[in-house]
């Protein structure tokens, strides 16, 4: 970003947060329709899809155009470092979540069914004969016998190709602070890559787990926990990957500088973060 504005910029009006609320609300609606068997759900769900997109392509185009144009100077710059930060720590707040409902399913309630502690007239009179172990599809056997999906295999490989992503975005980020465009460009094109390998492997998982594990979302509290957090983690990941690339785009087309690159430590920031989700989720969700 340019430092030579010597005021701050506030844009004009813009339909771009009307454009994407409607998407929002047109994805939100869409897919807990599709989740309650409904058929029109997935259309409605994927046409809110492509209006955010839409609105992504349109908002950040004009950004990048502000931005090119010299248009920020450093209270800006502070202005989109704390926005990110607050958009990051909802991003916490929404996997805690997740991994708040998989405790809670594994610590208590499974317990709870199963007759542990002080519960044992639970399991006696409403649950005879659950036990208490995990994994589990529940007291009630929702969706048949499954296979667990262990640590090992894809799973591991695709650990590796994230904490290999990070290496690489880490040593884009000096490259360009160093001004070595040569070295900025290579490794910033081999971190979206293993994302997009990433993305492309847990495809893969999800398929052997469809076909020859009965693993799906509909596999009780262990399918559900499961797919949910793996399935937000992917879109985070895929998400992720798009915004490297861009910012690739932008690399090859001459933009940023050693003292000037708001958008490349954002997208950075977000990786990273994606990178520890992933680790908590490899421990807790295919170890334990």
């Amino acid at each position: 970003m340019s430092q030579t504005a010597d005021h701050y910029y506030v844009p004009h009006e813009s339909h771009w947060p009307i454009v994407g609320s409607i998407g929002l609300l047109l994805l939100m609606v869409g897919f807990s329709s599709w989740l309650n068997g409904s058929a029109p759900g997935f259309w409605i769900m994927m046409s809110g899809v492509a209006v955010v997109v839409f609105m992504l392509f349109g908002w950040f185009s004009n950004v990048i155009s502000e931005s090119v144009g010299g248009l920020y100077n450093g209270q800006v710059d502070m202005s989109f470092r704390m926005g990110m930060f607050w958009f990051i720590f909802s991003e916490v707040m929404f996997f805690s979540a997740f991994f708040g409902a998989l405790y809670y399913a594994r610590n208590m309630s499974v317990p709870w069914l199963g007759g542990s502690s002080n519960n044992f007239f639970t399991n006696l009179l409403l649950w005879s004969g659950f036990e208490n172990v995990w994994p589990t599809n529940g007291p009630g056997n929702v969706g048949g016998e499954f296979i667990k999906m262990g640590p090992f295999g894809l799973p591991l490989v695709n650990t590796a190709l994230l904490l290999s992503s990070s290496v690489t975005v880490t040593i884009a980020h000096h490259a360009l602070i160093e001004n070595r465009r040569g070295l900025l460009k290579f490794f910033l094109a081999a971190t979206f890559i293993l994302g997009f390998i990433f993305v492309f492997l847990q495809a893969e998982e999800y398929v052997e787990a469809y076909q020859h594990m009965n693993l799906k979302l509909t596999t009780g509290i262990y399918g559900s926990t499961f797919f949910m957090l793996t399935g937000f983690h992917g879109m985070h990941v895929t998400i992720g990957a798009i915004m490297l690339l861009i910012v690739w785009l932008r690399v090859m087309k001459g933009h940023f500088t050693p003292n000037s690159h708001f958008a490349f430590e954002a997208t950075a920031w977000y990786w990273h973060f994606v990178d520890v989700v992933w680790l908590g989720l490899y421990v807790f969700v295919y170890w334990l």
